[in-house]
């Protein structure tokens, strides 16, 4: 078994790790300073248009699309391990990229589903960085763990649908860059088949009826790297027929194909979120002396610090094994591997930046350091793109079924 990655994987992670040094990390602290001096929270910081600038100057643009008509045509094998290099400054990179959920989700639907009109209006203007987008999904008055569940109309009139619901931690909704929504509500609510009822279909942020509610925060965060989350009400929102995104009752089925990639590009970015965790411990560990010796003399400290190496080792290989199914069986193949990697790298990654964020005791929780907020980011993923719970349910059902 050849684990070395190939020549243009390797050409692309050094073209990448050397626009890390060089741009993304040193603008972490400028993006916290500018930040402050926004008139909305919400509004892009100037260093973030200089990085996307320098970005698509070098080539490392659209790098999660596998199709090379509109990204860079790689293959989730070779995605990988740029993804996680990303995932070291989660704030910064991805949008510095065009690689940020949910617009590579939303991307991905429009490539794939989308008829050439929907994609000059809406795909290509998320190709060049021109706009964002944002995923209507999860619901406040329904356990949205369960897609079956959700009850917002898209009803037909005419040659409209008629959309009416309510929606919350919609990812992207408050940046004033974000453009159009892709909703998922049901169009044959009372329809034999539970996975036929739903549909996706565009509302622009603009249309009459389109309400952001209130942002919601992450553990107090509120995450500007997906441009905010919100909870956004449609009240009898009208949009073309042409809006709809395939064909009525194929909401559920484009919602998987959305989602099988967006987990495994989570967990690649969470494997890099780890390796800054053990950077991060490991320079503190050698600069900070407690009870008459260095915290590195410290054993415990030092079984922190090899159990998170031993970790992250086995997770990259675990999500390296699921990428190679991807792109040799197809997601429906690497199911089981896909649901694995979802469970086992979130909590994994929780652990370790726990441990990281004790270490750095007072340090860990405060905003001198990126510990807290990639540990809420992190945390988060627990219940994103389907909860643990969920998977393992699904998990457990497939090997069971071996035995029934």
């Amino acid at each position: 078994m050849d684990f070395a990655f190939d020549a243009r994987t390797e050409e692309l992670r050094a073209r990448l790790l050397a626009f890390m040094d060089e741009y993304v990390h040193p603008a972490e602290q400028v993006a916290h300073e500018q930040r402050a001096g926004l008139a909305s929270p919400w509004d892009t910081v100037p260093v973030v248009e200089d990085l996307k600038a320098e970005a698509r100057r070098q080539g490392l643009w659209n790098l999660f699309l596998p199709d090379s008509t509109y990204g860079a045509g790689l293959t989730n094998l070779q995605y990988a391990p740029l993804a996680e290099i990303t995932g070291r400054s989660p704030q910064l990179a991805p949008t510095a990229t065009n690689c940020a959920a949910p617009d590579t989700g939303n991307m991905e639907v429009l490539a794939q589903f989308g008829d050439e009109q929907q994609k000059k209006q809406w795909l290509e203007p998320l190709l060049a960085g021109e706009i964002r987008s944002a995923f209507a999904m999860t619901e406040p008055e329904v356990a949205s763990s369960d897609a079956t569940n959700i009850t917002t109309h898209i009803e037909r009139d005419g040659d409209s649908y008629v959309v009416t619901g309510r929606k919350w931690y919609i990812s992207g909704a408050m940046n004033p860059d974000c453009r159009i929504f892709i909703v998922m509500g049901k169009t044959d609510p009372d329809g034999a088949d539970i996975r036929r009822q739903q549909s996706m279909i565009l509302v622009p942020r603009d249309t009459p009826g389109v309400t952001i509610q209130r942002a919601m925060q992450v553990f107090g965060y509120e995450d500007h790297s997906h441009g905010g989350h919100a909870e956004v009400v449609f009240d009898r929102a009208r949009v073309p027929v042409a809006n709809l995104i395939g064909e009525e009752g194929g909401g559920f089925a484009i919602a998987q194909a959305r989602l099988g990639p967006g987990r495994i590009h989570h967990c690649m970015r969470l494997i890099g979120m780890a390796e800054r965790a053990i950077e991060l411990m490991c320079r503190r560990a050698v600069s900070r002396d407690a009870f008459g010796k260095a915290l590195a003399r410290q054993g415990v400290v030092q079984n922190w610090i090899a159990d998170a190496r031993v970790a992250v080792e086995q997770l990259r290989l675990l999500v390296l094994k699921t990428a190679w199914m991807m792109d040799t069986v197809g997601n429906r193949g690497a199911h089981t591997e896909i649901q694995a990697i979802k469970i086992a790298t979130p909590r994994t990654v929780v652990g370790i930046l726990d441990r990281a964020i004790q270490l750095y005791g007072a340090g860990g929780v405060s905003q001198d350091f990126p510990l807290a907020e990639l540990y809420a980011g992190a945390r988060t993923l627990m219940i994103a793109d389907g909860p643990d719970e969920v998977h393992q349910r699904s998990l457990a059902r497939r090997e069971l079924k071996k035995y029934l």
